[in-house]
């Protein structure tokens, strides 16, 4: 973070200054903003705030211990070490945030590029951040750090050298995303899809697209609406901003868009055209639903300056969408495993089926589908969950092992239909899947585990694939935001006791 007075943050947070003796008020501070006490270094601030779990402000002790410069927290603690009283912890570190960003933004080396949809975020962050760390410092979120408390701790990560900042907007409501937009005051605001992630919260669809409009509805004529025109739903969204409009997509009218989309296990390739140019694309990131990641993250760069050659170079080196998300596994076996269980709504359901059953066809191997349950859909829950059963069939997949309850209308849509006879089997969790599965899967076969994260397929996915490469473990910071991502979901990991502080909306 840039660095401030001490008076200087409580006159921007409209706080109450309480000094050590022997501390003075004109004290620099510059480390790093942290809501959870286990991430704290010297010099960090520390942000104690009330969470569902727990409340931060019992942790001030152990951020002070730490190393903490400052304590931001809504009532005087006991504590040896400065403390900033603010009337709402939350507000306040948005506060900081617009501000680091307006002053960073000022100097005119900052380009601020905010990200949304109701899929696809955090794979167009990775790839976007990919293309522009070639091109100068760039701060983008760790993980899916999303919300309205994750977000201003990313945006807090820059300095005065940062050249991109990579904001991954996500909401439960309506109004969220235009917060942060007015935190972060994008050039570049990005809208990937609108579905039926989170339809539970928003209220249904229509409730779901307005809330994704609040990306482009403020920003300013200088600034760009990069929005996918094959979604109905987003590319009427140009009606709603003052920026300049970019198109990107498989329409011929796109300005950016992909043909001759070709998907296998090796990753996905396609032809880019954009702006009379064409350029062979090779993704190592599995499943064609990751082009149109690729087309948005190519079009922000675009608009930033890059070179296209570097640019596709760089989108040909990220190994993987991220964790659990599509990440392929061959066993010693011969089999494949697909892990993606992170998040699923019934577009990314749909899209990971369809690409299963493709690379089934094309690499002429048996394919299985590992399916849980699609967190989140309110009084769509039953429908969806019929659908993707119905299409498991449709599209041909030679198994579907549906695991839990929140799920079992997959099962029962798929034996519904007339051309199954056994080949969907249903089991009330992950370790009677796992005893299935062990039994079932055979060398050479493909498997697509998916479901939402609250589900916990991810962890039987890893189980089937034998992984846990001791190389490809997280750090510790990265375990422990993966740790607060996890209290998103309704049923939290019961190892988990920290405060939710930092938690991820896929929507």
């Amino acid at each position: 973070m840039i660095a401030f007075r001490l008076e200087e943050l409580a006159g921007l947070l409209d706080g109450r200054l309480v000094l050590p003796q022997g501390t003075a008020g004109d004290t620099i501070v510059s480390g790093s903003v942290e809501t959870d006490s286990r991430l704290v270094g010297p010099g960090s601030i520390f942000f104690a705030l009330p969470g569902e779990v727990t409340d931060g402000h019992h942790f001030a002790l152990d951020a002070v211990a730490a190393g903490a410069a400052l304590v931001v927290c809504r009532e005087r603690l006991d504590i040896v070490g400065p403390q900033l009283i603010v009337a709402d912890g939350l507000e306040a570190l948005a506060q900081l945030a617009r501000e680091v960003v307006a002053r960073v933004h000022a100097r005119g080396e900052l380009r601020v590029v905010g990200i949304t949809g109701s899929n696809g975020k955090t794979t167009t962050k990775n790839l976007l951040r990919a293309i522009l760390s070639a091109e100068g410092p760039t701060v983008a979120p760790e993980g899916s750090f999303n919300n309205q408390v994750g977000a201003p701790i990313s945006m807090l990560r820059i300095d005065e050298h940062t050249c991109f900042l990579i904001v991954e907007m996500g909401a439960s409501g309506a109004g969220e995303i235009a917060r942060l937009v007015s935190i972060a005051k994008p050039d570049i605001g990005v809208v990937l899809k609108v579905g039926l992630a989170h339809a539970g919260e928003f209220g249904g669809i229509e409730a779901t697209e307005a809330a994704k409009s609040e990306m482009v509805t403020d920003l300013p004529a200088s600034a760009v609406a990069v929005l996918n025109v094959d979604d109905e739903r987003v590319a009427r969204m140009r009606e709603r901003t003052a920026a300049r409009v970019v198109g990107f997509g498989l329409r011929a009218d796109a300005e950016v868009r992909a043909e001759q989309v070709v998907a296998t296990v090796r990753g996905t390739a396609f032809t880019l055209v954009i702006d009379g140019a064409r350029r062979q694309v090779q993704l190592r990131i599995l499943g064609e639903h990751h082009v149109m990641n690729a087309l948005a993250a190519l079009s922000v760069a675009r608009e930033l300056g890059v070179d296209l050659d570097r640019a596709v170079a760089a989108l040909g080196e990220v190994p993987r969408a991220e964790r659990w998300r599509m990440e392929l596994f061959t066993r010693d076996d011969g089999a494949i495993v697909i892990n993606d269980a992170y998040n699923a709504s019934p577009d990314s359901m749909a899209a990971a089926l369809k690409t299963l059953a493709q690379l089934g066809r094309d690499e002429n191997r048996r394919t299985i589908a590992v399916l849980g349950e699609m967190a989140e859909l309110g009084p769509y829950a039953q429908e969806e969950h019929d659908r993707i059963g119905r299409l498991a069939v449709r599209l041909n997949i030679g198994q579907l092992v549906v695991v839990g309850d929140g799920a079992r209308h997959i099962h029962a849509a798929a034996g519904l239909e007339g051309s199954w006879d056994g080949e969907s089997k249903f089991v009330p969790d992950i370790e009677a899947a796992y005893d299935v599965l062990r039994d079932e899967v055979r060398p050479g076969d493909i498997l697509l585990v998916k479901s939402s994260k609250s589900a916990g397929l991810r962890f039987l996915g890893d189980r089937l694939a034998g992984a846990g490469d001791p190389r490809d473990r997280p750090s510790r910071r990265g375990r422990v935001l993966a740790r607060l991502h996890a209290l998103h979901d309704p049923a939290v990991d019961p190892a988990v006791q920290a405060p939710r502080l930092g938690a991820v909306h896929p929507g």
